[in-house]
């Protein structure tokens, strides 16, 4: 099973998405394994967001994630990372399929309502700056054969 990191960002908990986002990785049949409620600190995102170091918009991001509340999760299944980004889609809401969230949902690229992991490293990587391994519940999820 491949785990990945998602995070509802503040613009998608102030618009009251949470419940949305979340229903539609459970109906694809994907098993979350761990969620927390938090305000980003700067330091967080500062490693969060370490690969944008030096760029134009990397103050602005820092900035954004930290304004406000955001939804942390853990997601597991097969082909999860996938999966999970077809359903998020593009970064641009305007080159987003219909049918993603942020096709339905969102309007301006730097309002796009959630980030995922592009890659089992980062996955790794952005799970452990959100979550110690603690946190991280595995249980059965019996639906699973029959997704």
């Amino acid at each position: 099973m491949e785990r990945t990191f998602l995070m509802i960002k503040p613009d998608g908990v102030q618009r009251g998405l949470i419940g949305e986002i979340v229903s539609r990785l459970e109906r694809k049949g994907l098993q979350l394994v761990a969620a927390k409620f938090l305000v980003v600190t700067k330091e967080t995102a500062e490693k969060h967001y370490e690969e944008h170091k030096g760029k134009g918009f990397y103050e602005p991001l820092l900035e954004f994630i930290s304004s406000g509340p955001s939804f942390a999760m853990v997601w597991q299944g097969d082909n999860v990372i996938a999966l999970t980004r077809a359903l998020i889609g593009k970064t641009d809401a305007l080159e987003a399929l219909p049918g993603t969230i942020r096709s339905d949902f969102a309007v301006h690229t730097n309002f796009n309502l959630i980030h995922g992991s592009d890659s089992p490293a980062n996955a790794a990587r952005e799970i452990g700056i959100f979550f110690s391994p603690s946190e991280l519940v595995d249980y059965e999820h019996t639906i699973q054969r029959w997704v």
